[in-house]
């Protein structure tokens, strides 16, 4: 995360340290998803010769920023009933008993556990969890800078984190044959910065 910031917590300490001390280019606090500019996508391979896009359209997430990187806390909970690959009936299917089982796996969550990188390459592990089913997840992680809003005044962040999993490791292991087992995820997002609280002011 880098580039010319106002916001910068730390300017005088080099942004290219990966260790627990590098200071960050996010004012601290908790930074708010703009859901109207985020996005989950993803793709799966279908008889293994093409490939399926589809999107999850509820989403929501949570950025907190400390001092360091050691400080720094994402979470992402996502309905998995919201699943939308442009076809309604596919859709429903998918959400059936049959394949993700909507009723008894609700969510796909996740809660970072490392932030390391540098300017605008990131790397973010964390825990991905998919109905009571928990694995460790690495996702790529974009930072595409910090610009003031005019749409609302206020400065806003923009990340793009991409990854992979193995629907196996979750249990679902339903359509072999048609569908494969990994699906690539592709997660667009902006977080707004937090308000100064009143009476901050100096």
């Amino acid at each position: 995360m880098a580039d010319d910031l106002s916001t910068t917590v730390n300017s005088t300490t080099s942004t290219t340290s990966t260790n627990s001390t590098a200071a960050l280019p996010l004012a601290p606090g908790a930074w708010t998803l703009d859901p109207l500019h985020s996005a989950v996508n993803f793709t799966i391979r279908h008889l293994g010769i093409a490939k399926v896009r589809g999107r999850f359209t509820q989403l929501e997430a949570d950025l907190h920023v400390g001092e360091t990187l050691a400080d720094v806390r994402v979470s992402a909970t996502i309905a998995l009933a919201s699943i939308d690959t442009g076809n309604a009936d596919r859709d429903a299917h998918t959400r059936s008993a049959d394949l993700l089982d909507v009723e008894r796996r609700p969510t796909m969550t996740f809660r970072s556990t490392e932030v390391s990188g540098a300017d605008e390459d990131w790397s973010m592990e964390g825990e991905l969890t998919i109905g009571d089913v928990t694995r460790p997840v690495t996702l790529d992680v974009e930072f595409g800078g910090v610009v003031d809003s005019p749409a609302d005044g206020q400065r806003h962040a923009g990340f793009e984190a991409t990854g992979e999993i193995r629907r196996g490791d979750f249990g679902l292991d339903f359509g072999a044959g048609f569908l494969g087992d990994v699906v690539k995820l592709q997660l667009d997002m902006q977080f707004v910065e937090p308000r100064e609280p009143q009476g901050q002011a100096g």
